[in-house]
């Protein structure tokens, strides 16, 4: 069935190409009205059954102007994830579990057809001379690309899916993924122009987290968003700018990176800068900015607060030759909370733990947790049962709430 399926997706597709007309651009219409005449001639010919023909219709399209046999997965609203390993190895996630797809691809070259037109829609180059790149489709999903010899198995292809919907606080609140009472002091923070990270894993939710938290900036602010691929979808920020970085050209020239972004951002009056990951050297451009007036957010790779801590310490050393004791001084003046996001072995997100960076006390960042997810069982289908609750702690930082006229909602429990 399936071998029968990718023969007419080929023989259809071929017909197709050889009626058009390369003179001009055919509109998506002409093009699905130009496929149904090619098969309505082919019909006896291939012994097109009624949902071959249906089939067919669909499959050509998507082979010209979708993404091929990966597009009935990117339409799809419940997997979230697709990974392709060579032009025969295709897998997705779905309700956080991995399945191994059927569909395969005509051979390496419709494969490395679908990367260059995704790497094209957003002006970057991928080749054997620059074998990885990070690019995004229209939907604002993001794709990672590796191409041989880089990758041993051939092209390799992993789109993250973005949700048709844009997931709100409210709705991560329907998803316990975070609970009302967290959910509101974070809002609040946002409001009185606190410095968040939020720290994960792969696959945790991060941004998903940073986008309900931007929800919360107020409509009068002037915000900078600043990413290696654009995914952030703020939203009710009418004064808005978003930037993103550039490769360097074939001669590995004219990069303009995270590190160039965050300088000139600096110079364009924002209220606010949003980071969507520091991952390098970057992060002491962020820590100075963040340490010189201005507020902001930002994501980054980590198991626990203390690790990403770690982690900003690290990246900062990588880039200049400071002493560690100014790092963690300027960390810990920068950086007001950290949101730790993770993935439970029942496959859904949580935040783990909200914590609050109080001050570098004898060289030490010292921690002051506020909420702390616990686990207290688990449903006979392995489904974890369990709450973020507050620890009790009292915020320490209250500047920015007393100076923005704002109070923390009160919690009503504690762990």
């Amino acid at each position: 069935m399936r071998q029968r399926r990718e023969e007419l997706r080929v023989r259809l597709t071929e017909f197709v190409l050889a009626a058009i007309d390369g003179s001009r651009e055919l509109s998506d219409d002409e093009l699905r009205d130009l496929i149904e005449q090619s098969i309505r001639a082919h019909t006896k010919e291939l012994a097109l059954s009624v949902q071959e023909r249906l089939t067919g219709r669909r499959d050509v399209f998507h082979a010209l102007r979708g993404l091929d046999v990966l597009q009935d997965m990117m339409d799809d609203p419940e997997i979230t994830e697709i990974m392709v390993n060579g032009p025969d190895d295709i897998f997705y996630e779905k309700d956080g579990e991995l399945f191994r797809s059927e569909a395969r691809f005509s051979g390496e070259q419709k494969l490395a057809d679908v990367i260059q037109k995704i790497a094209a829609g957003v002006n970057r180059a991928v080749n054997e001379a620059n074998p990885i790149v990070d690019a995004r489709l229209p939907d604002g999903s993001r794709v990672n690309v590796v191409l041989p010899p880089v990758s041993l198995v051939g092209p390799a292809v992993t789109i993250r899916k973005f949700p048709k919907e844009r997931i709100t606080m409210e709705r991560l609140i329907e998803l316990e993924s975070i609970s009302p009472e967290a959910a509101a002091q974070l809002q609040t923070l946002v409001k009185a122009g606190y410095n968040i990270f939020v720290s994960g894993g792969t696959g945790s939710g991060k941004t998903t987290m940073l986008n309900a938290l931007s929800d919360a900036i107020p409509a009068d602010e002037r915000v900078v968003t600043i990413e290696d691929s654009a995914e952030l979808q703020l939203s009710g920020i009418p004064n808005l700018v978003r930037l993103e970085m550039r490769n360097a050209n074939a001669e590995g020239n004219r990069a303009i990176t995270i590190r160039d972004l965050i300088k000139t951002s600096l110079r364009m009056r924002p209220s606010r800068i949003v980071v969507g990951e520091v991952r390098d050297a970057a992060s002491i451009d962020m820590l100075q900015s963040l340490n010189t007036g201005h507020n902001g957010m930002s994501t980054g790779h980590a198991n626990s607060p203390a690790d990403m801590l770690s982690r900003i310490e690290t990246m900062t050393l990588l880039g200049e030759e400071i002493p560690l004791l100014a790092v963690r001084k300027q960390i810990a003046a920068a950086i007001e909370i950290i949101i730790q996001l993770g993935r439970l072995r029942d496959k859904t997100r949580k935040v783990l733990e909200i914590t609050e960076i109080v001050a570098c006390v004898d060289g030490e960042i010292e921690l002051n947790p506020l909420f702390v997810f616990r686990e207290v069982g688990e449903t006979a289908d392995g489904r974890i049962l369990g709450e973020l609750r507050p620890t009790g702690n009292r915020l320490k930082r209250q500047g920015k709430l007393q100076a923005a006229g704002l109070r923390l909602p009160e919690t009503l429990e504690v762990v």
